[in-house]
């Protein structure tokens, strides 16, 4: 499949709008993937203008929040520029779609062993989903981007998510301004062990 090569992770979008359908397109990708014991664990908030401007509110008061009392990721705060960077990022992409897992715990919350097992195993589900979304917006010409850096402002982002589920992921899409050179990889024997 030529889009797992052509996939690329963009930062810089065009100031052109998505097509609903597409959108529609790369979401329904996303809902063909699979999922442990068909519990499709996964939802999406499509975000674009007002609503994508709330969202980054909520993440720059959380980043300023963490940066104050480094309480979610003290050990990481040397990725806070990164963090900050990816709200530019945000902000330029016409479309966020935040991918959120329905019946996930909270960050603070005390797990079953039972529990945790089911979480990995949903939270697997919601990874494939994503991929499938990134490869079908390479198929269609959109540029795409795999966000985790709000988890830099957790709190702030889940109370304004309210009780709609847990935020996993985020997913930037709009039209490609660059064309990134493809990542290294770690060589495939350094990786891979027959037994």
């Amino acid at each position: 499949m030529k889009e797992i090569e052509m996939r690329r992770s963009i930062r810089k979008y065009k100031d052109q709008q998505i097509e609903k359908t597409l959108i529609e397109q790369i979401i329904n990708a996303a809902i063909q993937a699979p999922s442990a014991k068909n519990r499709q664990p996964w939802r999406f908030f499509v975000l674009s203008k007002e609503k994508k401007k709330e969202f980054l509110a909520a993440m720059r008061c959380g980043i300023e929040q963490e940066e104050q009392d480094k309480k979610i990721l003290p050990n990481s705060s040397h990725y806070m520029n990164a963090a900050k960077y990816t709200m530019e990022i945000i902000e330029q992409a016409p479309t966020l779609i935040l991918v959120v897992y329905d019946n996930g715990h909270s960050l603070y919350e005390v797990l079953s062993v039972e529990q945790k097992i089911y979480e990995r195993a949903d939270i697997q589900s919601i990874s494939a989903s994503i991929q499938n979304m990134l490869l079908e917006a390479t198929h269609l010409g959109i540029g795409s981007l795999w966000i985790c850096d709000f988890y830099f402002a957790y709190d702030k982002i889940m109370e304004w998510l309210g009780n709609r589920g847990e935020l996993i992921a985020a997913v930037a899409l709009g039209y490609a301004d660059e064309r990134p050179k493809k990542r290294p990889r770690k060589s495939f024997d350094l990786i891979v062990e027959y037994w």
